[in-house]
């Protein structure tokens, strides 16, 4: 088997990579933003690498990749591993459970967390078709990874992209958009999206973490993309974190700053997704305690119904703000306002519930998938080939 260094020019949808012992770890945020706001739930998420891809060309009919996963876990809750996937020329060929790595186990009950050191996993994936193709191999989207090796039976090559006007998709959004729930790397939303649209995806969808932070505005205006997305809202009615007197200059400015960088680029502003428990009522989420015992994680709002008379935000509330900013903004034509319920509304939640009443589940994630790519990349949508 060859073993190829993996340089930059073979890895798609990041900002950067870090140097390990075992070998290199991929970023979604530039090193100045880690450093600027270290903060813990930020920096897990951003190094879980959703949407980062390995694409090479070649005549191999073996892959290897070694890997080494840390991940985090709940005690005495089961949580599903992560996938690499590995995509033909545009069609998925296979995908392989990570098995081993680092498990930080926390307990829900006290708070501690345990350390449980893990070897390396290799995912091995033969009989590809043959001839020279494109191969992409898809990382994990829900644990972190350190890449130590690349092996095959014949050589791989960088690949450009498929056409030289394929465009980039640049996304921001929150652990939906990150893909949790989601059983692999190319069935989280944005993935089934960007396939059938035809453009490269970079995602930007953070765990707990979309609160249209200003440096986060800032990572996307010096950010390469000919279309941009933004997915706001439900992180922060989880954290309770603003109200809507400022929740709306915020958006304002998260908008404007992109701007800078992406004058004329088409934008689209993404209201939250239906769910049930904070539809009308405000925030904190929080894990629901009746649910530990059962092994499944299931979330709830803590908030009062109805509670809005001071500026705290419901879903429905923020759907009302944000779609009142855009028509504010109508001076510029290339910004675009979604209801987050097309994508995934009150009548799906009944013949799709939430497994975890916030979370999609793969089955969803296509569906929303499959509806954004209709709206954003057809007939004359926002995204559509001009």
């Amino acid at each position: 088997m060859i073993t190829t260094p993996l340089t930059p020019e073979f890895l798609r949808g990041l900002a950067d990579t870090e140097s390990t012992e075992r070998g290199i770890r991929p970023h979604r945020l530039p090193l100045w933003a880690r450093e600027l706001f270290p903060d813990p739930q930020l920096m897990m998420v951003e190094a879980q690498p959703s949407g980062v891809r390995i694409v090479a060309t070649t005549s191999a009919r073996e892959i290897e990749l070694v890997t080494h996963p840390s991940r985090a876990g709940y005690k005495g809750v089961d949580r599903p591993r992560g996938h690499v996937d590995l995509v033909v020329d545009g069609e998925l060929f296979g995908s392989d459970t990570l098995a081993a790595g680092d498990l930080a186990e926390i307990d829900l009950q006290t708070g501690a967390t345990t350390l449980h050191p893990g070897e390396p996993h290799t995912s091995s994936f033969s009989g590809l078709p043959e001839g020279e193709k494109t191969v992409e191999l898809w990382l994990p989207h829900n644990e972190r990874i350190e890449l130590v090796e690349l092996r095959s039976d014949a050589p791989l090559t960088p690949a450009i992209p498929s056409t030289p006007s394929t465009r980039t998709w640049l996304h921001y959004g929150s652990s939906i958009s990150h893909g949790s729930n989601a059983t692999t790397p190319t069935q989280i939303w944005p993935a089934v999206a960007a396939r059938a649209g035809g453009v490269e995806l970079h995602n930007l969808g953070f765990g707990g973490s979309a609160f249209a932070d200003p440096f986060l505005a800032q990572v996307m205006r010096d950010t390469p993309a000919d279309l941009i997305s933004i997915k706001l809202g439900i992180n922060i009615v989880n954290l309770d974190a603003l109200r809507l007197r400022t929740l709306v200059p915020v958006v304002h400015g998260f908008l404007d700053t992109i701007r800078e960088g992406h004058p004329d680029t088409p934008v689209v502003l993404i209201s939250p997704i239906f769910c049930g428990i904070h539809e009308d009522t405000p925030g904190p989420g929080a894990i629901d305690p009746a649910s530990i015992a059962s092994g499944q994680v299931r979330f709830t709002a803590t908030g009062t119904t109805g509670d809005t008379a001071f500026g705290r935000l419901t879903l429905r509330v923020i759907r009302e703000a944000l779609a009142s900013l855009v028509e504010r903004r109508s001076g510029d034509a290339n910004l675009h306002y979604l209801d987050g319920t097309e994508l995934y509304g009150e009548d799906d939640s009944i013949e799709h519930p939430l497994p975890d009443a916030l979370h999609p589940d793969t089955a969803t994630h296509q569906i929303i998938g499959e509806r954004f790519a209709e709206y954003a990349f057809a007939g004359s949508g926002p995204f559509a080939s001009r």
